[in-house]
């Protein structure tokens, strides 16, 4: 009998297929890869994130590599720990079908990482900050269609990465997701794990931005 908390309609089901993943296979899978969810850097894309199992998974897993840390002790050094969030949270992607499964997921994954910051830092937390782990989630979690790359608009899928090449600041990139599967031969990898999909040359270079204003990146858009 299907579990009542992996459907939210029998007819999603029939028209999209939609079922979600129970939290038990989440982490088991993602146990076979423990490595890769430990490591804040390491990408991962999820073409079909519905309102977000894994990825919920991935960012607290990537949340508690941070915390356990000694150097730096991101516990007592709260820019380093700002800094290393924001690299967490922008090495998770995912696509959708469903627009309401992905406000779903934005808004999971937004409350999972301020819930964290917050309890570390009560007194002292950014409100900045925040607002730009919401501009970078609404960028990476996508309502389009993985299999032919178009977004909810018909317009190509398109990824921005993000890294944070200095000290104190953010740099982002854009990438056509299309681009990644069709011309892995001339690419570099996208993913540090098993996830086949790869980088081609820039589209778009936003340049570098001081990582409390990564929301600033809006006036470029």
């Amino acid at each position: 009998m299907q579990n009542k908390s992996q459907i939210k309609s029998k007819k999603r089901v029939s028209e999209h297929g939609e079922v979600f993943t129970n939290d038990r296979e989440v982490k088991a899978m993602l146990d076979l890869v423990k490595k890769e969810t430990d490591r804040i850097e390491s990408t991962f894309l999820e073409p079909a994130c519905g309102d977000g199992n894994f990825l919920a998974e991935i960012i607290t897993r990537k949340l508690a590599a941070i915390a356990r840390s000694k150097k730096p002790n991101y516990k007592k050094d709260q820019p380093a720990y700002e800094k290393a969030m924001l690299v967490a949270v922008g090495s998770i992607y995912g696509i959708d079908i469903m627009q309401d499964n992905v406000k779903e997921c934005v808004a999971r994954l937004y409350k999972i990482v301020c819930d964290e910051y917050e309890k570390r830092f009560k007194d002292t937390y950014s409100e900045d900050l925040e607002r730009g782990v919401r501009f970078i989630l609404a960028r990476n979690i996508v309502c389009g269609n993985a299999l032919d790359m178009k977004d909810y608009k018909g317009n190509p899928i398109v990824f921005s990465e993000w890294k944070n090449p200095f000290n104190g600041w953010i740099n982002r990139k854009e990438y056509a997701f299309e681009d990644l599967l069709e011309k892995g031969d001339e690419a570099l990898p996208l993913s540090d794990t098993q996830v086949p999909y790869y980088i081609p040359k820039e589209i778009k270079d936003y340049g570098n931005i001081d990582y409390r204003k990564v929301f600033d990146y809006a006036e470029q858009e």
